[in-house]
């Protein structure tokens, strides 16, 4: 655990506010005057604890009488090769909730935690290019830019809950964003996060729900949350004793290189470690673009696994460069397939196929160009068919035929 000695240790060098107060705007001043119930979003992190704090004792000094909740979102499972989840996250929000006299409502994904979340898209990616309904092999790992981690498995199931708790009201869902954690890591919506926003996933029509995200710390500094929580004498998470700069799944695919060894020292986040390593052998997609969680501590792995990655790399490059000949204007992007394939293009799409099909020693569909072309023109009267569903929607007329062809 860190202690206060250690956490004052960090501070001595760059001290931050010990209270630089919540950031509020008209939209969450209004609902706040209304009594609104307040939700705000925890994970065991420096950041959600901050801002829970930060945003209870505001809510208190207004005389807010509205419900005041914290909200977890697990993304663990039982079994330890499953668990993505520190064993302290889960009860520091406890130590959280019990500190601010506030409720703990804790949240998880009906179909299970991240690593099965994982593992299932990896199935299904494998059957969607079975089936070609794909053009090229995709990776079983959310990534920075495709964040299905946060939005499946945290915004969901807590809009979800708030939903159901608070039928009928407008409903603040705050969290612990910070616009400086957007920056040095390319674009990022961090970096010019807005005081609030609207949550669709709020907006339920037969719970006659509405709300708004709110973002209360996004102007502070890291300096100012450890500060703040220091000085409000809260036991922060034993991770941070550890050195771990931010604390989220033991192996997050946003983690820097330092975090993911501090994770790997700590014997609990083993066996977990393992389960990905094998993911990442298995499906020859690297867990973080091209840095392999595997060669973060190979100690961890057995004489079998390392020499599996060392395959799995072999198979990621040749993937590549087969892949690599693909048209720019056959690959996906929304709407796909947009044109079909030339026969000499479909006699090349065949080939990439039956030699990436080799390279995971999988059985493929469409390997004659025929079929391949069959296969086209299938997806591209599905896609006509739903375009004409969506603009049907939108405008309430129905479509010639020749109009869903055009």
């Amino acid at each position: 655990m860190m202690s206060p000695t250690m956490l004052h240790t960090l501070h001595v060098r760059r001290p931050g506010l010990i209270d630089r107060g919540v950031e509020l705007d008209s939209t969450i001043t209004e609902m706040l005057a209304a009594d609104s119930p307040v939700a705000v979003g925890v994970s065991g992190g420096k950041d959600s604890c901050a801002a829970a704090i930060a945003t209870v004792e505001h809510l208190r000094a207004i005389g807010h009488t509205g419900p005041i909740v914290l909200v977890h979102s697990d993304l663990g499972d039982p079994d330890p090769a499953l668990n993505v989840e520190w064993d302290d996250s889960l009860p520091t929000c406890e130590r959280l909730a019990a500190h601010l006299g506030v409720e703990l409502v804790v949240v998880r994904r009906a179909a299970g935690g991240m690593v099965k979340r994982w593992l299932k898209r990896w199935a299904n990616n494998l059957s969607r290019y079975r089936s070609m309904a794909c053009v090229k092999l995709i990776l079983p790992w959310s990534t920075p830019g495709m964040r299905f981690c946060t939005s499946e498995l945290k915004s969901a199931p807590i809009a979800a809950s708030l939903v159901k708790r608070f039928p009928g009201q407008r409903i603040i869902s705050a969290c612990g964003i910070r616009r400086e954690e957007g920056r040095g890591r390319g674009a990022s919506a961090r970096t010019n996060a807005p005081t609030s926003e609207p949550n669709k996933r709020l907006t339920h029509k037969r719970s006659r729900t509405s709300g708004v995200n709110w973002n209360p710390i996004a102007a502070w500094t890291v300096e100012d949350v450890f500060s703040f929580c220091a000085a409000r004498g809260f036991q922060m998470h034993e991770g941070y004793g550890l050195g771990m700069s931010r604390i989220s799944c033991r192996y997050c695919i946003m983690q820097d290189l330092n975090d993911q060894r501090v994770s790997a020292s700590v014997p609990q986040n083993a066996p977990v470690y393992r389960t990905l390593v094998d993911l990442e052998i298995t499906s020859a997609f690297a867990f973080q673009g091209s840095r392999w969680l595997g060669d973060v501590a190979p100690h961890l792995l057995s004489e079998s696994q390392r020499r599996g990655l060392v395959r799995a790399k072999e198979i990621a490059a040749r993937r590549v460069a087969i892949e690599a000949q693909i048209p720019s204007h056959l690959l996906y992007e929304r709407g796909w397939p947009k044109v079909m394939p030339t026969a000499e293009e479909a006699v090349l799409l065949c080939q990439v196929r039956r030699d990436v099909a080799s390279l995971y020693d999988m059985t493929v569909t469409c390997m004659e160009p025929a079929e391949l072309l069959a296969r086209y023109a299938d997806l591209m009267a599905l896609k006509a068919q739903k375009d004409a569903a969506t603009l049907r929607k939108k405008t309430g007329r129905k479509l010639h035929r020749k109009e869903i062809l055009s």
